[in-house]
């Protein structure tokens, strides 16, 4: 069967932007992207450039965007991505610098890396007087949640919105890594506190929307976006409940426990906290809110059922769960 394979070609050196150019190729049963992607190279255009190693999806070389998703091309079936799409396009991952071609400048992907710290942090108290004590860490605890499979082809970076719009953003590989050695037991208590503190600044933590891209094209099921909520849960754990995003689930809880519902009216003030100027910010939403008859009336009387609720919160509290 021929195919026609439409590939985001970009030359630094002569191309002013980047451009679409189609390739006829005859494929076979069982052929992957890749495949076709090196015979392009080798039978049509041999200027191609792409990145790829050990063609098993275990390097995470060859990711990128084929037929609008994140994807590793040594793992992606022709015929598959035929009967979805009907077509085959390939472009390089988004949200990364292009140098050529398909091939992306991951500079960025490993500073946020390394930023997170990715190694266990010594004791801040040696005592080299005594013996070190040997851990044994079980290979099937859960400890990890599967964090320790991310093999940083970068494609949950390329699919997060988040990082679409603030390119300052952490990211989801970085915030995983992190959530990886907070739950390391050989950590210390006062570096787990620190990484957290640095975690939920700006650009970190909080900033993740949720929109589950990077669990959805994640090749080896790391599913970042849960690693990032278990950061924000420890955050909350801590005590660190000072930036709005905190302040936004502390209010949202404190409001349903208070009144049984969430109080829209009030939400906003719970976010903004102490600060005029983002009080005053937000005053002509809640002038809106009031006028489309969305706050409620201060003197209703309480909504039925508020016993059971306030039960199940301090059933969690005495569970040990925050509330």
């Amino acid at each position: 069967m021929r195919l026609t394979f439409t590939l985001t070609r970009f030359n630094p050196e002569t191309d002013a932007q980047a451009h679409d150019e189609d390739y006829r190729l005859d494929v076979g049963r069982g052929m992957t992207v890749l495949d076709a992607l090196l015979r392009i190279k080798d039978e049509q255009d041999g200027s191609l450039s792409l990145r790829y190693s050990c063609r098993s999806a275990i390097c995470g070389s060859c990711a990128m965007e084929i037929n609008g998703t994140e994807k590793l091309a040594c793992r992606t079936s022709v015929r598959k991505e035929l009967e979805r799409h009907g077509r085959i396009t390939v472009a390089p991952l988004r949200n990364l610098p292009v140098i050529k071609d398909l091939v992306v400048d991951l500079s960025s992907f490993w500073a946020k890396i390394r930023d997170v710290t990715p190694w266990l942090s010594r004791p801040t108290h040696a005592q080299p007087a005594q013996p070190a004590q040997q851990m044994t860490l079980l290979p099937d605890s859960g400890r990890f949640h599967n964090v320790d499979a991310c093999i940083m082809c970068g494609a949950c970076v390329a699919a997060c919105t988040s990082h679409e719009v603030s390119r300052n953003f952490a990211g989801p590989a970085a915030l995983a890594k992190a959530d990886r050695f907070l739950a390391d037991p050989r950590e210390p208590a006062t570096a787990k506190r620190a990484r957290l503190v640095r975690l939920e600044q700006d650009h970190g933590i909080w900033d993740c929307t949720r929109c589950n891209f990077c669990v959805e094209v994640c090749p080896k099921d790391v599913k970042p976006m849960e690693a990032i909520i278990r950061l924000r849960r420890a955050a909350l754990e801590a005590g660190l409940t000072a930036t709005g995003g905190a302040r936004h689930i502390t209010g949202f809880v404190e409001l349903v426990r208070e009144e049984g519902r969430l109080n829209e009216a009030l939400m906003p003030l719970k976010v903004v906290g102490n600060s005029l100027g983002r009080l005053l910010h937000v005053l002509p939403l809640g002038i809106r809110m009031l006028l489309k008859g969305k706050a409620p009336n201060p003197f209703a009387p309480p909504i039925p059922g508020m016993a059971q609720i306030r039960t199940i919160f301090a059933t969690a509290r005495q569970r040990g769960k925050p509330s």
